[in-house]
Parts: structure tokens; C-alpha cells; sequence
């Protein structure tokens, strides 16, 4: 998914110096949102994978 943020990033960027206003706006914005769909992903994969550790703050004897 963050490849496909990336890939919008790039087309607003070339789509605003070209001069292209609601193709750079399309494209910003569902790179923004993938963007921020693939953070909560990673969020929640890190509480995950803290959680299944048993948070890496136990110590063993």
C-alpha cells in the first residue's frame, strides 16, 4: 500500500508542474489517505507483535 501512496505522490508532483490542478488534487488526496490507511495498519501490527511477545518486559530467570 505504500507503494501506491508513493505512485500518487509522484503523479501529483508531475501533474502540478505540468499545470494540472484537479488531477495533482485527485492524486494527493488518495495518496494521503493511503498514506494514512498504511499507518494505522502499521499501528496495529506493532501493538500486535508487542502483545504477542509478551511486551519485551518480562524477564526470565
Amino acid at each position: 500500500m505504500l507503494y501506491w501512496a508513493l505512485v500518487f505522490f509522484v503523479v501529483a508532483i508531475l501533474a502540478a508542474l505540468f499545470g494540472f490542478g484537479g488531477i495533482a488534487a485527485g492524486a494527493a488526496s488518495i495518496a494521503q489517505i493511503l498514506f494514512f490507511i498504511f499507518l494505522v495498519l502499521f499501528v496495529i501490527s506493532l501493538i500486535v507483535g508487542l502483545v504477542r511477545r509478551g511486551g519485551g518486559s518480562t524477564v526470565r530467570l
